[in-house]
């Protein structure tokens, strides 16, 4: 039997994105993303594990299980992952660096009617971020 080949590579995450067409991160989906990997974009993008856990609709325990057993997350979780950290690299381009894009996440934001960050839990939320993000890349504000 084949084994599957996971996105394990630590320095895979942060800025991985731009160098995979979608039928590979398809692929990345369908391998799960192992959580020594989500544990470095943890160090990277400023979320918790608690936000984390709240973002993928996973409890604390169960995340701290998956890093004391280094597990692998499932094909929903995993595609969360990849979404929100697209998402993540888009707006620190659009804001020009990290800390202006954490700052306008967790903003009250007029258009969205919530802070950003609290968006990040669904795939519709997610894609009103991409929205306006691409808005005020284009210069277009609500």
């Amino acid at each position: 039997m084949e084994s599957k080949k996971q996105l394990n590579d630590p320095a895979i995450p942060y800025g991985f994105i731009e160098s995979f067409d979608t039928n590979r991160l398809v692929q990345l989906v369908r391998e799960g993303v192992q959580f020594p990997v989500f544990s470095s974009l943890l160090k990277r993008i400023s979320f918790s594990i608690q936000e984390w856990a709240s973002f993928l609709h996973l409890s604390e325990r169960t995340m701290h299980r998956y890093q004391k057993e280094n597990k692998t997350f499932d094909v929903i979780s995993s595609e969360r992952i990849i979404q929100i950290t697209i998402l993540y690299e888009y707006g620190v381009s659009v804001f020009g660096n990290k800390e202006n894009f954490d700052t306008w996440l967790v903003s009250k934001n007029l258009a969205l009617g919530s802070k950003p960050k609290e968006l990040l839990d669904t795939v519709f939320g997610i894609e009103l971020i991409n929205n306006e993000l691409s808005r005020i890349e284009h210069g277009i504000f609500a």
